[in-house]
């Protein structure tokens, strides 16, 4: 018979009900031990829905329980600092959703945290755990493409929640750039090994928001003279939700959502193209059934961690870099 890990969910809300209890629902090696929520009444209907006994209103109940092995954080951002640092200095490894906090200060004090307790911190970065883009990835590190020298990125949607505090930067941390822009700018330097960043020049908008970004367009120098380019909007006409990304080499070409490849030699071109590609809905549930897939491996100790803490400080050290050239309307080197 499989050991189970013992799971707990705080924080109810959307990406909680939609993604992360329904997948964990139905791994063989997890039991959703206990969840909590400070709503009462999405506490019951949720729980009674995926059979969860103990439910609380106050998470620190959940941190006396011994058996719990590992938590999921999918609160507001302003709350993941607290929330991290009692479940961690409890013992316990935990998965925040991104972003792992409203900025760098926090980012350090939950790191810090994970490294004096010896448990392990991921950050939801769901983008990698994509099958098109580990595919994509596959794909550079064989080399066909050459040497990827310049990388293009959009990606166009309504704001992740429409809840009053993800508008509002004291609560949030920011605004189209924290939301989509950091996932999206760490799977562009996934993909290509993570050069160092060596300067970055944004322009941020606020034509619909107050408090936060709702659209930004940037430009990333990286020390190996390779480039990203960007555009992040929750507010920019699109038809529809649309997340792209390019990869350009010095011997072919990439792209993202759907998932296209090609080498070129001389006149012609070789299509390297999967014959058969997984839809968008089934790709954004299959990164979440992965990514969760990844953390309670790492629980169980039969993989390294990827997504960590440690390096959200990087991608975290990037945003600031990020808001202070908008902010400064000039190129700021990192």
């Amino acid at each position: 018979m499989i050991s189970k890990s013992n799971v707990a969910v705080i924080g109810l809300g959307g990406i909680a009900q939609v993604v992360h209890l329904p997948i964990l629902s139905k791994l063989n090696n997890v039991k959703i031990a206990s969840v909590a929520e400070i709503n009462k009444s999405r506490l019951k209907a949720v729980a009674d829905k995926f059979g969860v006994e103990k439910r609380y209103t106050d998470y620190k109940k959940i941190l006396d329980d011994k058996d719990i092995d590992a938590i999921i954080i999918s609160t507001p951002t302003n709350t993941h600092l607290p929330i991290a640092l009692d479940c961690l200095n409890a013992g316990k490894h935990v998965l925040i959703e991104k972003p792992i906090a409203r900025n760098l200060e926090e980012t350090e004090k939950i790191n810090n945290a994970a490294k004096k307790n010896n448990r392990l911190a991921m950050v939801g970065m769901n983008l990698r755990f994509r099958p098109d883009a580990m595919l994509l990835k596959s794909v550079i590190n064989s080399g066909e493409l050459g040497d990827i020298f310049y990388i293009r990125c959009s990606w166009l949607r309504k704001q992740s929640s429409e809840e009053r505090w993800f508008i509002k930067k004291s609560e949030s941390g920011g605004g189209v750039l924290i939301d989509l822009g950091i996932p999206l700018i760490d799977l562009a330097l996934w993909l290509v090994d993570y050069p160092t960043v060596k300067s970055a020049s944004v322009q941020t908008y606020r034509h619909r928001t107050k408090s936060v970004e709702d659209s930004s367009v940037g430009f990333i120098r990286l020390d190996n003279s390779s480039v990203i380019n960007f555009e992040f909007s929750w507010s920019l006409h699109s038809e529809h939700d649309s997340l792209l990304l390019t990869t350009f080499g010095t011997e072919g070409t990439a792209h993202l959502n759907p998932l296209r490849a090609y080498k070129r030699i001389e006149s012609t071109r070789i299509d390297y193209t999967p014959a058969k590609t997984s839809n968008k809905k089934n790709l954004f549930m299959k990164s979440y059934e992965n990514e969760l897939k990844h953390f309670i491996a790492s629980v169980r100790g039969t993989n390294p961690l990827i997504s960590s803490s440690e390096e959200a400080l990087n991608r975290m050290k990037l945003l600031s870099t990020l808001y202070e050239s908008a902010n400064k309307n000039t190129e700021i080197k990192f």
